[in-house]
């Protein structure tokens, strides 16, 4: 049956070798291919009739042809099966050992196929849960100390034996976090990350470096934590891609036990790594548009007040929603040289709340703070203040009220002028509550601003209470729906006769919240001037109340 046969059976085997539907390579003892069936040779297209088995199939073919030759008169050599790949694919390859040529029927393994694609499906779950997993963990805070942390123990859980994220320079430093799920390092280092292999390229947002290109060894100390035991046996640097900018670098570390980091391994890394650096960008975000927005409300809180001059101030404030530091309310104090000169202290109300009524309060603040020289005179200060907005092109108004104090003759002298603003009132010695006698023109409205000023002075422990509507129309009671009102206000006081000014505010701001209670509210803003009941031995620092003689 080998190649010294008659040609015409030779012939005839070879057509029914042709006929086979299967796929099946006979090959001679010394490995030349005798015939193919056609479903072979769509599976191999290289394999032709007596061109040589080496180079035509894959190699683990071929080798496998040569080993089953040298042991054909060994015991059960056709049990001999080889498998592998072939275009893709993979095959086992069984012989049929005739005379002087062998028959290899290569059948597809679609088990091990179906094996593969399951055990595919399932490491692709495990990364789809893990990324899942990354994603809540980070996206749960805005900060980025804590967002540097959860990256690392995140990594370290699923990724590596211990991970480190390096952070853009700040200055000549990097700031490093590092460890594993027990312990996380903080420190910023002066180093040049040019010096370790891939660092300087992830940190500019490069493609990562292969990891079996990187050479563990070589690794700085600042990069693996006080805790890591043993040798670094593998690393893999990739970088976090931020929002427009990069965020920094993923430092990943095996040790010389564990295999190297391989190629699915690596796109569980950069896919981690992208919610990672999205996360950190954020929260960078966030960060300094914290600093920013902290930086622009330090002009914009109230101030606090404190005894001056003889008198005692007090102030409270709440905006509009508990979330919110500033609003439309506001107040300030801008002392006199002397307790003979007037203090200003002014309250006001931007139309409006939030940011923009905020932004449009500084404006006047700063504004009041450079007329503060003209305290005596209500009127000029209202004019000017009032053609300062009219020139700013804004849509907004404001209501305010003026009280220009001094001590003069041992009293308490009030000057009280209202531009559209709630009156002012007045809680005397016995108890009855007085409303001020002054009322003028809104802010930032009309071209000429009328005001009438009112002027009063304090007995020891009588109290001034400049206020918002944010008191009085403040909506609350039983059904929610009852405003607050000056008749509740006027009754609150009459309670408070002979109070600290601090004590005042702080019952009004109690019974309003309590009022309010969680319901949505106004700005609300309270000023309390009162001429102390007793004479007052200043205390050390001339501020904080100091002993009272009868």
């Amino acid at each position: 049956m080998g190649g010294d046969g008659p040609v015409g059976v030779a012939t005839g085997l070879d057509a029914a070798w042709s006929s086979v539907p299967h796929p099946v390579i006979v090959v001679t003892d010394d490995g030349v291919v005798r015939a193919v069936s056609p479903a072979a040779h769509l599976l191999l297209p290289s394999v032709e009739q007596g061109s040589p088995l080496y180079g035509s199939v894959p190699l683990w073919l071929s080798r496998a042809h040569e080993q089953l030759v040298q042991r054909l008169d060994a015991p059960n050599a056709e049990d001999a099966t080889a498998s592998g790949s072939v275009n893709g694919r993979h095959c086992d390859a069984r012989p049929t050992v005739l005379d002087g040529e062998v028959a290899w029927w290569l059948l597809e393994d679609r088990g091990r196929e179906l094996r593969d694609t399951r055990q595919a499906l399932t490491r692709e779950q495990a990364r789809t849960s893990f990324l899942d997993e990354a994603s809540a963990a980070l996206m749960a805070t805005l900060n980025v100390d804590r967002c540097m942390t959860a990256t690392v123990q995140l990594a370290t859980r699923h990724l590596a034996d211990a991970a480190a994220v390096v952070a853009p320079a700040a200055g000549n430093r990097l700031p490093v976090v590092c460890g594993d799920t027990d312990a996380v390092e903080y420190q910023k280092v002066e180093a040049d990350p040019a010096l370790v292999a891939g660092l300087s390229e992830a940190l500019r947002g490069f493609p990562p470096v292969p990891s079996r290109w990187l050479d563990p060894a070589a690794l700085p100390d600042w990069l693996v934590p006080s805790t890591f035991e043993g040798e670094v046996g593998s690393v893999l640097i990739t970088p976090l891609p931020g929002l427009g900018v990069p965020a920094g670098a993923l430092v990943l570390l095996r040790r010389t036990s564990e295999a190297v980091f391989g190629e699915d391994e690596e796109l569980s890394a950069r896919l981690f790594a992208a919610r990672a650096g999205a996360a950190l960008s954020a929260a960078g975000l966030y960060a300094e548009q914290s600093a920013i927005t902290r930086a622009l409300m330090r002009d914009l809180i109230p101030p606090p007040l404190h005894r001056l001059h003889g008198f005692e101030l007090a102030g409270g404030y709440r905006a509009s929603e508990d979330h919110q530091v500033v609003g439309g309310d506001f107040y300030d104090v801008h002392p006199g040289a002397t307790p003979e000169q007037d203090t200003l202290v002014v309250l006001g109300d931007v139309c409006g709340k939030g940011l923009e009524a905020a932004i449009l309060t500084g404006k006047i603040r700063n504004t009041l703070q450079a007329l503060a020289p003209l305290a005596g005179d209500h009127r000029s200060v209202l004019r000017l203040l009032n053609s300062a907005l009219l020139s700013a092109h804004h849509t907004r108004f404001a209501t305010l009220v003026l009280a220009s104090v001094a001590r003069r003759d041992g009293q308490v002298v009030l000057r009280l002028t209202s531009a559209g603003h709630c009156p002012p009132l007045i809680v005397r010695s016995d108890g009855r509550v007085e409303e001020a006698d002054t009322r003028g023109h809104l802010i930032g409205v009309l071209e000429e601003i009328r005001a009438q000023t009112f002027e009063t002075t304090l007995a020891p422990g009588e109290t001034c209470v400049l206020y918002t509507d944010g008191v009085t129309e403040a909506r609350g009671g039983p059904v929610g729906t009852d405003m607050f009102g000056e008749e509740r206000l006027a009754a609150v006081l009459e309670e408070c006769s002979g109070m600290p000014a601090e004590a005042i505010v702080e019952r009004i701001m109690m019974v309003t919240t309590q009022w309010v209670n969680r319901r949505e509210h106004d700005d609300i803003a309270v000023v309390a001037i009162t001429a102390p009941r007793r004479t007052h031995l200043s205390a050390v620092d001339g501020h904080t109340a100091g002993r009272y003689t009868a």
